[in-house]
């Protein structure tokens, strides 16, 4: 009988927290919703589930991930309903078109924001702190109201590599919408500061690259120093949109750390390894009863920069050692 009982509070003790998570035999289905292609995001969903793993959770016997990969804005909605039909316990939505498409389609199922630029301004939350409704997540930058902070250091950064750049073509691929005027504004106020004037060019798919943004680029090349790209379709277009600046002889400031992977002069911008991992928490917790409304959205602390001196060779620069000291990663 004192056996029995050792063997029971011993089993008690070491039980899995998982388990504390939800009654046994239940799983529950986490969707995913992407702007992109699946292979695009292999790392960051391998480091969101290693989160998860890490957490407790088992793939299969408590929790299943269902993938939704929108290869354009016009898909995401229909896939956002999808996923509601299934239905799933939660949805995962990587940049503001995701979320705002998931927003539309559900206000009871919780949902977990990746990577999105002044939610505020997005209509996505009315408050980091207070988040209310079902939507909660982690934003991109570190100002309260998105503002032109990141965009200014990212620009700071691509004229402390290339000092001669002057005019640079900005490659945004973010939703359109009330915000997009006030974030124009915002750049423009920085970029005197930095010497800098800015062409904007504002896509929604892939296609419009080869289709008029690279055409009106070239044929406008001598009154262009360099490229900035940032948003969810140029993630998707990194490798075409640097092999395009390459070929124009042009340096291109990215957003995030795919870009100079793909070739790409450079990168700045949130860690996306840790804005995932972040995720994972926040889906451990809403699984676990608590709701979105109760956890405020969180801003990056870790940032990141990488230098491709690959391409700065190709491109006939010497990037100082000064920047290069500060870099995370030198791609050489």
């Amino acid at each position: 009988m004192i056996g029995l009982l050792f063997t029971l509070t011993l089993g008690l003790l070491v039980a899995p927290f998982a388990a504390e998570a939800q009654p046994a035999g239940k799983v529950s289905r986490i969707g995913l919703l992407m702007l992109g292609s699946s292979s695009g995001f292999l790392s960051r969903i391998e480091v969101f589930r290693q989160g998860l793993r890490d957490l407790g959770w088992v793939e299969g016997q408590q929790i299943a991930l269902e993938y939704r990969y929108a290869e354009n804005l016009d898909r995401l909605p229909d896939l956002a309903a999808k996923l509601v039909r299934l239905p799933v316990a939660l949805i995962l939505a990587w940049g503001a078109a995701n979320a705002l498409a998931a927003k539309q389609a559900t206000t009871t199922i919780p949902i977990v924001f990746v990577g999105v630029a002044n939610p505020i301004g997005r209509g996505l939350v009315p408050s980091l702190a207070r988040p209310g409704g079902n939507i909660t997540g982690i934003a991109s930058e570190g100002h309260p109201e998105g503002g032109p902070g990141l965009t200014a250091k990212q620009l700071e950064l691509l004229k402390e590599a290339v000092p001669t750049v002057s005019r640079v073509a900005m490659l945004l691929g973010q939703v359109g919408g009330p915000t997009s005027g006030a974030g124009e504004q915002a750049r423009e106020r920085a970029a005197p500061v930095l010497g800098l004037t800015l062409r904007h060019f504002y896509v929604q798919r892939s296609e419009e690259f080869t289709g008029w943004i690279f055409p009106a680029i070239t044929a406008d090349a001598p009154a262009i120093d360099a490229l900035y790209a940032r948003g969810g379709v140029t993630f998707e277009s990194r490798r075409q949109l640097a092999d395009f600046a390459l070929q124009l002889r042009l340096p291109m400031m990215g957003s995030v750390r795919e870009h100079a992977e793909a070739g790409s002069l450079l990168s700045y911008g949130a860690s996306q390894a840790a804005m995932w991992r972040r995720a994972a928490h926040y889906v451990d917790k809403i699984l676990k009863g608590t709701t979105p409304a109760d956890l405020p959205v969180e801003q990056p602390t870790q940032f990141e920069l990488v230098i491709n001196l690959k391409t700065a060779q190709a491109l006939g620069l010497t990037i100082s050692p000064t920047l290069l000291f500060q870099a995370d990663e030198v791609i050489r």
